[in-house]
């Protein structure tokens, strides 16, 4: 993780002195900066550990109550979504504020309950404070972490290892890779339950009645048809003048002349 960055993602000597210099992005840069990410991935690829990642899954597909996941930062965000994921795929599941969960949302852990704690270092502190509460209530707590033998994974009931190479920030600071494996992480993690679930297209879409996921996979047409009653209709000896407030009042934009 302490590696340094290649040539092109080394800012420090174009930014001395001039705090607001800007430099042109070419196309080479910019290609460079995808191939370095693009490799820094494929390092978190090879190094996962697939036997904790499959009891990872194993366990939150057994729990029998709800997956709860929480983080500080832009981890929280990642949580959050690999959250949202799960329930769009009809797992129980809810994102906890480690602050929240230490003025009262605590209360919403069980024994029954999984509790997932994202952490690039290991060392958030609010994290630290809240598991011990954690445990208090009886959930099983799974960290992912990315630096090894931290304190976090060691309170934790278990670990999850994402090996991060480092970040693609030329400072080495910006979470802009660990992020992306953290989601890239629990996205697949999803798609394999929800395999596991086999859950149906008809059931997936259920759970999307609005946007173009539920107007492909559940809305019919006689869901979104105009009924007898609400279609405008005029016959051939009706006056034009009448049939203005018949056409304008049922908002079709036609209307149905019948003999």
């Amino acid at each position: 993780m302490g590696s340094l960055p290649p040539p092109y993602l080394d800012f420090s000597s174009a930014n001395q002195g001039n705090e607001h210099h800007h430099q042109e992005i070419s196309k080479d840069n910019l290609l460079a900066f995808f191939k370095s990410q693009q490799d820094l991935l494929n390092h978190f690829f090879k190094h996962l550990d697939l036997s904790q990642t499959l009891d990872f899954s194993r366990i939150l597909l057994s729990t029998s109550g709800t997956v709860f996941f929480t983080g500080v930062g832009k981890s929280a965000f990642v949580a959050n979504k690999i959250c949202q994921t799960l329930i769009s795929l009809s797992f129980r599941s809810s994102f906890l504020s480690p602050l929240d969960a230490l003025h009262g949302d605590i209360g919403a852990l069980s024994s029954s309950d999984v509790l997932v704690l994202f952490s690039k270092s290991g060392y958030t502190e609010e994290l630290l404070r809240l598991v011990p509460c954690a445990k208090a209530r009886g959930a099983f707590l799974v960290s992912l972490t990315s630096v090894p033998g931290n304190p976090l994974a060691g309170v934790c009931d278990m670990n999850v290892h994402l090996p991060l190479q480092r970040e693609l920030c030329p400072f080495n600071l910006a979470p802009v890779t660990s992020t992306a494996i953290q989601m890239v992480f629990g996205d697949t993690i999803a798609v394999a339950l929800m395999a596991a679930r086999n859950l149906t297209k008809e059931e997936y879409g259920a759970n999307h009645p609005a946007g173009r996921i539920g107007k492909s996979l559940i809305f019919k047409v006689k869901d979104v048809m105009k009924k007898k009653e609400e279609l405008p209709v005029c016959k051939e000896g009706d006056l034009v003048m009448d049939q203005l407030v018949e056409l304008t009042s049922k908002g079709c934009g036609c209307l149905f002349a019948c003999g």
